[in-house]
C-alpha cells in the first residue's frame, strides 16, 4: 500500500501534468481563434467595407466581417452572395474566396462575404475530433484555412437558452439554434451577436438594395435537402430554370420550396422581410455524415469514407456515393456554377436588373485544375489588395 508522501507526489505530478495539458491546449484554441487567413481580392473590387458600416453595433466585434463589393461600368441589379453561414461546410468560404480573388463586374453589382459568421470559424465541434485548420494546395504553396462548427462560439454567445424562442415569428426551436446564424434571420437589433449579426446583414440588404440573396451551404448525405437549390416563392422560376439547365449540361441538381412556416431559415426570412429573392445552395459533404469514419483533414477533402458508401448500399443516404467521395473541387465547382448560372437565368427574368460577370471559372474548370489553382499569392500582390479573413 502507498504511504502518504507517495500519494501525494502522485497527486502533485498529476496536477502539473494536467495544468501543462490545457496550457498546450489553450495555446492551440488561441491561435485558431485568431488565424488570420490572407484574401488577395479580385483587382477588380469597388469597395472593402466591414459589416459594422451596415450597423454600428457589431463594431470590433467578432463577427465585424468584411464585405467586398464589385461594380460595374454599368448600372444593373445588386445581388448577395455569402459564404460561411456554417464553417463546419468549407465548400461554402471556399467558393466565395474563390469569385472574391477571380471577378470582374461588367454591368450591375456583387456583393460577397467570405466568413458571415466569423465567430463559427474560431471554434471546432467539441467531441467531434473536428480538425482545426485544412490545407489546399495552390501554385505557390499550401494555403491554409480554418476549420469551424455550425454554431457560434460560444465564448461570444452564452449562456443559451432552455428554448430558443425566434425573432419575430415567436416558434420554438432547439435550445443551441440561438447560435445558428441559419435559424436566427432576419436577426434581432438587441439580440445575441448571432441574431445582430442577421440583423447587420438585413440591413446591408436595404441599404444596398440588393435583389437577389444567395447563401452557400454543404449537407451531409443522410440529409433529405441535398443537391439542391432551396428557393423562396419569388424566386422558384430561377430556381427550377436553374436546375433545369445544369441537370442537362454538367450535374444533377434538385430545386425545393422553402416551407412557408419553417422559421429562421436565410431563404424564407430574407425573401419575407426585405425585396430581396432569396436562395439557398446545398452540396454533399460526407464529412458531416454522422456513420462517417475518422473526421480528418483527409476526409473534409477527399469527401471519401467507406461507411458512408456502405451506408448508401443499404439506402440510408439521399444522396449517391461511390469510391470516387465527392471532392472539395467537385463541391466548390458545383456552387460556381450554380451561382453563375442562377445569374444567366436572373438576367432572363429581370433584363433591366441584369447582372453580367466574368473571371470565375465553372465546374469543369475547377475540376481539372483544382480550387487552388485559382487563390493568389499575397505576397505577389499590393498590400492594399491583401484583406484578412
Amino acid at each position: 500500500m502507498l504511504n502518504k508522501k507517495t500519494l501525494v507526489a502522485i497527486k502533485m505530478v498529476s496536477i502539473c501534468l494536467s495544468v501543462i495539458v490545457m496550457a498546450l491546449s489553450g495555446i492551440d484554441f488561441y491561435k485558431h481563434r485568431n488565424y488570420k487567413e490572407p484574401v488577395v481580392v479580385s483587382e477588380y473590387v469597388t469597395q472593402v467595407r466591414k459589416l459594422s458600416d451596415y450597423f454600428a453595433d457589431l463594431k470590433d466585434t467578432i463577427n465585424d466581417c468584411n464585405i467586398y463589393i464589385f461594380e460595374g461600368s454599368e448600372p444593373g441589379g445588386t445581388v448577395l452572395l455569402i459564404g460561411g453561414t456554417h464553417p463546419e461546410e468549407p465548400g461554402a468560404n471556399l467558393t466565395a474566396e474563390l469569385i472574391v480573388e477571380n471577378l470582374r463586374v461588367k454591368k450591375g453589382k456583387v456583393i460577397i462575404a467570405i466568413r458571415a459568421n466569423r465567430s463559427a470559424s474560431t471554434v471546432t465541434r467539441p467531441g467531434d475530433a473536428y480538425p482545426q485548420f485544412y490545407h489546399i494546395e495552390t501554385p505557390w504553396g499550401v494555403k491554409k484555412f480554418r476549420m469551424g462548427d455550425r454554431w457560434s462560439n460560444p465564448l461570444d454567445s452564452w449562456p443559451d437558452p432552455e428554448v430558443y424562442v425566434h425573432y419575430p415569428s415567436g416558434q420554438l426551436l432547439a435550445y443551441m439554434d440561438i447560435r445558428n446564424f441559419n435559424r436566427t434571420w432576419p436577426g434581432k437589433k438587441d439580440g445575441t451577436i448571432t441574431e445582430k449579426t442577421n440583423y447587420a446583414f438585413m440591413q446591408l440588404i436595404e441599404k444596398e438594395k440588393v435583389d437577389l440573396f444567395i447563401d452557400l451551404h454543404e449537407a451531409e448525405l443522410e440529409y433529405p435537402v441535398i443537391s439542391t437549390i432551396v428557393s423562396h416563392q419569388r424566386g422558384v422560376d430561377i430556381a427550377a430554370m436553374t436546375s433545369m439547365i445544369l441537370s442537362s449540361t454538367e450535374f444533377k441538381i434538385g430545386m425545393e420550396y422553402s416551407p412557408k412556416e419553417l422559421h429562421g431559415l436565410s431563404h424564407r426570412e430574407v425573401g419575407d422581410h426585405s425585396r430581396a429573392i432569396s436562395l439557398l445552395y446545398e452540396s454533399p459533404e460526407p464529412f458531416l455524415d454522422r456513420v462517417r469514419g475518422i473526421t480528418d483533414e483527409k476526409l473534409l477533402l477527399t469527401g471519401k469514407d467507406p461507411f458512408v458508401m456502405k451506408a448508401g448500399q443499404f439506402g440510408l443516404l439521399y444522396e449517391k456515393i461511390d469510391e470516387n467521395g465527392w471532392p472539395i473541387d467537385v463541391r466548390v465547382g458545383r456552387h460556381v456554377s450554380t451561382f453563375l448560372t442562377t445569374l444567366e437565368m436572373w438576367n432572363e427574368f429581370y433584363p433591366d436588373l441584369t447582372i453580367d460577370v466574368e473571371g470565375v471559372p465553372r465546374y469543369k474548370e475547377v475540376i481539372t485544375k483544382g480550387v487552388g489553382y485559382y487563390f493568389r499569392n499575397p505576397s505577389e500582390v499590393p498590400k492594399n489588395r491583401v484583406f484578412d479573413e
